[in-house]
C-alpha cells in the first residue's frame, strides 16, 4: 500500500492522484505537484491508501505544501490568463479565424499557456500561435474542445435545477443515443432531452440499464390485453408499478395490472 493524495487543480475539473513524496498532507491543503505538463498548483481533496496494483503507473509527487508566495503565483496566473484571452481573442479577429477562445490558463512555472476554443472545422492555428509566443515568450498550447467540453468549462445549472453533472463529478463522457430517451419512454422534445450544450442530456445514461431490465418481461406498446370483460389496446407502460394504460373499443382509457390478465 501506499500513500496518496487526490488533488483537483480547478473547480469543476478532473480529480488526480499523486505520492504524498513523505509530507505529511491534509485535506484543504493547497500544494505543487509536478504533472506532465510541469508544475501545477492544486487543492488535496482526499487522502487515500491504494496499491500499486490499482494505480497502474507510477505517480507523479506531490512536490511541496503551497507557501504564500505560491498563492500569490497562483492568483497572478490567473489574472494574466484572463488578460491573455483577451489579447489573444483580437488576435484572433485580425487574423479572420472562425473559432471562439473559451479560457486560457498557465500552469504554475508559467512554461506553457493553454487556451480552449470551439470551431466547427478544424482550424490552421499556427500564426495565431506564433504571435501569442512573440507576446508570451511561453510555449502556446490551443486546444480544441466540443460543445460538452465547453459546458464543462463553464458550469451552469441543468434542467433539474442541480449544477451539471459535467461540471461537478462526470470524468468522462459516455456516449448518449437517442434510444436511451425512446427506452426510457422520454418525449423526443429537443427542450426536454438535450442538455444546456444542445447534446443529449448525459443522464439519460443513469437508468437506461435499470429501464431495459424491467422492460424485458413486459408487454409491447400495441399489444392487447385481456382479463375478463376488460379488453384494450395497451397505449403506455408504467414500468416501474408494472401496469399499463389501455384503450378500449370506446376509446375509453384504463390502467391495469399486468399481472393480472393476459396479453395477445
Amino acid at each position: 500500500m501506499i500513500h496518496t493524495v487526490i488533488v483537483n487543480f480547478k473547480k469543476n475539473t478532473k480529480n488526480y492522484f499523486f505520492s504524498t513524496n513523505g509530507l505529511d498532507l491534509k485535506c484543504g491543503q493547497n500544494v505543487i505537484v509536478e504533472t506532465e505538463k510541469g508544475l501545477q498548483f492544486g487543492q488535496v481533496i482526499a487522502l487515500k491508501e491504494v496499491s500499486t496494483s490499482d494505480i497502474g503507473i507510477p505517480l507523479k509527487d506531490v512536490k511541496r505544501i503551497a507557501t504564500e508566495k505560491d498563492e500569490n503565483q497562483y492568483q497572478k496566473n490567473l489574472e494574466d490568463a484572463s488578460k491573455a484571452l483577451e489579447v489573444a481573442r483580437k488576435k484572433v479577429e485580425e487574423l479572420g479565424l472562425k473559432m471562439k477562445l473559451i479560457d486560457a490558463r498557465y500552469n504554475f512555472d508559467r512554461s506553457q499557456l493553454l487556451f480552449n476554443f470551439i470551431a466547427d472545422e478544424r482550424i490552421d492555428f499556427r500564426e495565431l500561435a506564433k504571435r501569442l509566443a512573440q507576446v508570451y515568450h511561453t510555449r502556446i498550447e490551443l486546444r480544441q474542445i466540443g460543445v460538452r467540453d465547453k459546458a464543462k468549462e463553464i458550469g451552469g445549472l441543468g434542467p433539474c435545477g442541480r449544477f451539471l453533472c459535467c461540471s461537478t463529478f462526470l470524468t468522462d463522457f459516455n456516449s448518449v443515443s437517442i434510444n436511451m430517451a425512446k427506452n426510457q419512454m422520454l418525449a423526443l422534445n429537443p427542450s426536454k432531452i438535450n442538455g444546456v450544450c444542445g447534446r443529449l442530456l448525459c443522464c439519460l445514461n443513469y437508468e437506461d440499464e435499470t429501464y431495459s431490465h424491467l422492460k424485458k418481461n413486459l408487454p409491447k406498446i400495441g399489444s392487447i390485453y385481456k382479463n375478463g370483460d376488460t379488453v384494450g389496446k395497451i397505449i403506455s407502460l408504467n414500468v416501474f408499478k408494472k401496469t399499463a394504460m389501455i384503450e378500449g373499443k370506446n376509446h375509453n382509457q384504463i390502467e391495469v395490472d399486468l399481472e393480472n390478465g393476459s396479453i395477445e
